[in-house]
């Protein structure tokens, strides 16, 4: 089992190239499992700044063709050409698949760092690519992981005890460009239903606002303001409800984007500022709303550059805690790969020995002497397996399982079979369950012994 994963995020690429590369993405997973391409599954995480797709393959010779078989079918579904796709991506494989997922989901590479709702995109990611069927065996453990990570960062630092994410600070610097910071008296139009729709409901909400207006171009606003307050908008109501507001806030990411000249329009006989505050990575407001009179624009790259540094103390426990989980989860990830090869090593050995013992059962019966002699030949098998068993986990943590793998391979012909580590199958035993197999040998001894 090999992981890698395929990185594009706002530390490293334009926020616009990062919505192209998102067009289509949901697809890719199923895309590439479908293929029958080198990828045994796969898990996107998408969010409004940054597009990662995790891979498993069988082995480390199939890294190559996952990496390039994600460029093209992204490329395909976002009409780049190949050679942008793949400049556009960063690509991990390894303990550093883990060690930036973990990192990703404890908000320690948000734009806000500590965020907690990045938690909650990774867990959706995970759900999302079960319900798709491309989540492979290895790909949901190094995603629960994940998660359990990120809760040991909450528990155990202050980072995000602030709880201040993209909506906060967004709404923080609203409140600073108001001339009355009093949100009890805004008027805030929200287009949008999704997570960050309902992340900044709840937001105006704990600020005091009641006058909420939300608009939804997929018509989902008034079972989204039934559930959460506010009022529904229509395309017909909404031009009064624009010209009325003193915030504007869009979270939608649609299709359709609001152009200058429409809200210039609007805003006409408005006669008060307006602040538009831009959440959606593809932008629901044309940039150039900025240069209108009266008119504030707040944008995903002014809350980056917006978002206070947290405590550097908190900083250096959490990426502790990440560093030690990635750590763990890559030992685990081999333990595993290596079980399958011990099991395979036992069943070879414990095949051969049976076919020696039917031998002497056949020519010596249910004898003492066969007893003895059967006795002799587990116990000797059970020290011929011993030390090929404590090796196989020395070369493990060295990272040399593979060597271990080829040489069984090459000595004993064995083919080790990794359906448990590569694929969707159940996960091998644990590596005491696999030493215990080992002992098998042992069994059956007579009570003479």
């Amino acid at each position: 089992m090999v992981l890698l994963s395929l990185i594009a995020t706002h530390t490293d690429v334009d926020l616009e190239t990062v919505a192209r590369l998102s067009a289509g993405a949901s697809e890719v997973p199923s895309s590439l499992v479908e293929s029958g391409t080198a990828v045994t599954g796969s898990v996107v995480l998408a969010t409004c700044n940054r597009l990662e797709v995790y891979c498993e393959t069988k082995s480390d010779d199939d890294v190559e063709a996952a990496r390039s078989a994600v460029v093209a079918e992204i490329s395909r579904l976002s009409g780049m050409s190949e050679d942008q796709v793949s400049r556009s991506f960063a690509t991990n494989t390894g303990e550093s698949v883990a060690q930036h997922l973990f990192a990703v989901g404890a908000g320690l590479d948000s734009a806000v760092v500590g965020e907690r709702e990045i938690a909650g995109q990774v867990r959706r990611a995970l759900i999302e690519a079960q319900e798709s069927g491309t989540v492979s065996g290895g790909l949901s453990r190094l995603f629960q992981t994940a998660s359990r990570t990120a809760k040991d960062v909450g528990a155990m630092t202050a980072l995000g005890k602030r709880g201040l994410s993209i909506v906060s600070v967004a709404l923080g610097l609203a409140t600073d460009l108001s001339e009355d910071t009093d949100w009890s008296k805004k008027s805030v139009v929200v287009f949008g239903t999704g997570a960050y729709a309902g992340a900044t409901m709840a937001l105006l909400k704990d600020r005091g606002c009641t006058d909420i207006s939300v608009y939804s171009s997929s018509n989902r606003a008034e079972s989204f303001a039934a559930s959460r307050g506010g009022r529904p908008l229509t395309r017909k109501s909404l031009p009064d409800a624009l010209t009325n507001a003193d915030v504007v806030i869009g979270c939608s990411g649609s299709d359709s984007q609001v152009s200058a000249d429409d809200v210039r329009r609007v805003r006409a006989a408005a006669g008060k500022p307006l602040i538009i505050i831009d959440l959606a990575l593809t932008h629901d407001f044309d940039p150039a709303v900025r240069e209108i009179d009266g008119v504030e624009l707040i944008t995903l790259e002014s809350v980056r550059l917006a978002a206070p540094a947290e405590q550097a103390e908190s900083l250096k426990q959490a990426s502790s805690i990440v560093a030690e989980a990635a750590r763990n989860f890559s030992k685990q990830q081999l333990s595993r790969e290596m079980d399958s090869a011990i099991i395979a090593l036992r069943r070879h050995t414990l095949n051969v020995l049976e076919s020696e013992l039917e031998k002497v059962r056949s020519q010596h019966g249910c004898s003492g002497a066969a007893e003895e002699v059967e006795f002799a030949m587990r116990r000797m098998v059970k020290q011929l397996l011993h030390v090929p068993t404590v090796r196989a986990r020395e070369l493990a943590a060295s990272g040399q399982q593979e060597d271990y793998i080829r040489g069984l391979e090459a000595l004993y012909g064995i083919t080790v079979d990794r359906a448990d580590t590569a694929g969707n199958a159940t996960p091998a035993a644990p590596s005491s369950a696999a030493e215990t197999d080992a002992e098998d040998a042992g069994r059956n001894e007579p009570r003479s012994a």
